[in-house]
């Protein structure tokens, strides 16, 4: 005996239904949990979520708050880039802060860490291309002498790690 198969109508009934169901959902989670916020540069967006209080506190303190939003060191400085980290990092927040799993403290990932790393080259060029080895003028600098002895590339994000928001 063949199967069933449900009327044209019904299956776009339970289409409309299940993307009415889809949208609706959505809608009301970007408005609950101030999902509009995200998209503009205010630094207290990032404080949505209760563990990132700590860090937003710590940035209010800092040096940096009189010159760099949190998109200017934790997104690229082009617009495509830009946006592609904040809907790959908005996923992933949201659905960690929603299950709970996330470690605390919390901790950078490597992607991100490599974002960091980039706009304190970007914002910081002048002295950076001077006491990086890889470049001609830091070959010729003794700043940063551990960079300097293994060869590697100046590391902004691990000697610095704290400046923007000191949270240990």
């Amino acid at each position: 005996m063949m199967p069933r198969r449900l009327p044209a109508r019904r299956l776009l009934l339970l289409g409309a239904i299940t993307a009415g169901l889809v949208i609706g959902l959505g809608a009301f989670t970007f408005v609950y949990a101030r999902g509009y916020s995200y998209l503009t540069n205010d630094p207290a967006a990032c404080a949505n979520c209760h563990i990132m209080r700590e860090h937003f506190d710590a940035w209010n303190k800092s040096t940096h708050r009189a010159v760099a939003t949190c998109n200017d060191c934790h997104t690229p400085h082009d617009l495509v880039g830009k946006y592609t980290v904040k809907a790959k990092n908005g996923f992933w927040h949201s659905f960690y802060f929603t299950t709970g799993n996330y470690p605390d403290p919390l901790r950078i990932t490597g992607g991100n860490r490599e974002v960091a790393e980039a706009s304190c080259r970007f914002c910081h060029a002048q002295i950076t291309s001077v006491i990086d080895p890889a470049s001609p003028a830091g070959r010729r600098v003794a700043a940063h002498v551990e960079a300097a002895r293994t060869d590697e590339p100046a590391n902004c994000v691990r000697c610095h790690q704290y400046v923007g928001h000191l949270v240990r």
